[in-house]
């Protein structure tokens, strides 16, 4: 029988791969078999990959160029977008990495694979109040263009449910949800998304910064404590290989049972003591 969980043969474009998520996702597709192309603000040092794009992605012009070059060297059979910008950065830009940017590279590497083609994107269970957000995520979502999409923001960032990361994040989920499916009916290609919890990455300090230390303490881990980045990996990898060939347009929560605890009302947060604990939970 097959492994269907190989990568041999594959090519992989991974996005964000310098460090956290992103550079594990790489270590393991590279460890199944893959060949990777990286892409990133800088270029990676602890894995192998055949060619390196530099990008930095709140330039959202510099996505179609930089798909394009990886396109002429060969398929690209595996899109895996792991760039992400914490909340203590600026809300535009947090939008420009970690949606407008995510949706526009898509777009733009759907056409270049092939009908069995994958993408898996990382949203994150902070945007897991999505359902109660529908009205602020759906006009985003009907953008046309990244231009557009810049613009809507800004115009819109004083507004109080725009808080850069959480909503970010919602956008990812409702995306992926809504356009996994049609893309997969036209093209062939799935589309999903894992939606971690919290996770031992350089990001976290800034995490912690933007909550603070007591939330992320108080913040529901069934597992007994934070993921670490190849725990994330290796769902990405799943969702992107032939053994997850009917799976497209799903969110996944890789958060160790957080979320599922919270939507459910079996697991609750003590916050107690935590400053702006209203504006940290999502409804």
């Amino acid at each position: 029988m097959r492994n269907r969980f190989s990568y041999e043969g594959k090519r992989c474009l991974v996005v964000g791969c310098y460090s956290g998520m992103g550079e594990a996702t790489a270590r393991v597709v590279r460890s199944l078999g893959g060949r990777v192309v990286a892409a990133d603000v800088k270029r990676p040092t602890t894995f192998e990959h055949e060619s390196f794009h530099e990008l930095d992605l709140r330039d959202t012009r510099a996505i179609e160029p930089m798909v394009a070059a990886v396109a002429k060297d060969g398929p690209i059979d595996r899109l895996f977008y792991c760039a992400g910008l914490p909340g203590t950065k600026p809300k535009v830009d947090v939008m420009l990495v970690n949606f407008i940017g995510l949706r526009h590279a898509v777009e733009t590497c759907a056409p270049h694979m092939p009908r069995d083609g994958a993408i898996a994107t990382v949203s994150s269970a902070g945007g897991m109040g999505y359902l109660g957000a529908m009205a602020n995520i759906l006009p985003l979502l009907a953008t046309a263009t990244p231009e557009e999409a810049r613009k809507w923001v800004e115009e819109h960032q004083q507004q109080p449910w725009l808080d850069g990361y959480a909503y970010s994040k919602m956008c990812t989920i409702v995306y992926t949800l809504r356009r996994g499916p049609v893309l997969t009916r036209d093209t062939g290609v799935r589309l999903n998304c894992i939606s971690p919890g919290p996770t031992d990455t350089p990001m976290m300090p800034a995490f912690v910064e933007q909550t603070s230390q007591a939330f992320m303490d108080a913040y529901p881990k069934p597992v007994g404590r934070n993921s670490t980045p190849e725990e994330q990996a290796w769902p990405l990898a799943f969702l992107n290989s032939d053994a997850a060939s009917y799976v497209s347009g799903e969110n996944v929560y890789t958060d160790g049972g957080g979320a599922g605890g919270l939507m459910t009302g079996v697991l609750t947060v003590d916050l107690s003591g935590v400053q702006n604990a209203a504006k940290l939970v999502p409804e």
